[in-house]
């Protein structure tokens, strides 16, 4: 959990998602941003990766993006800019091969 960051264990309690496979994401997500002892960390918070304010003080407003554009059990979060932060703007869902393709260590560096 980032440190300075609201714990919202109301949200957590009301939603009805906790232990999902979506509150899964939501957690990982930060863990990979905020947790330097996770062992995605040096991909995403180390290089300067966030998440935006708006997901991170309230987990029902990712859900509700979540489900509003396109969240199923067989997608993954993946974000657009793959320099950009976890934000509705820059995210969405795809299939493990869509991912694939938009990593880093795909992109081909033009002049």
């Amino acid at each position: 959990m980032p440190r300075g960051a609201p714990k919202n264990n109301h949200n957590h309690r009301i939603h009805g998602l906790s232990h999902t496979r979506i509150d899964n994401i939501y957690k990982t997500m930060l863990a990979r941003c905020y947790k330097p002892t996770h062992n995605r960390y040096k991909y995403y918070g180390a290089k300067g990766v966030a998440v935006c304010d708006e997901w991170l003080c309230d987990k029902t407003k990712f859900f509700e993006w979540a489900f509003n554009n396109g969240y199923r059990e067989d997608l993954t979060i993946d974000r657009i800019n793959v320099n950009g932060n976890y934000e509705p703007s820059n995210c969405r869902w795809a299939t493990y091969k869509e991912q694939n393709n938009n990593k880093t260590n795909n992109r081909r560096v033009t002049n």
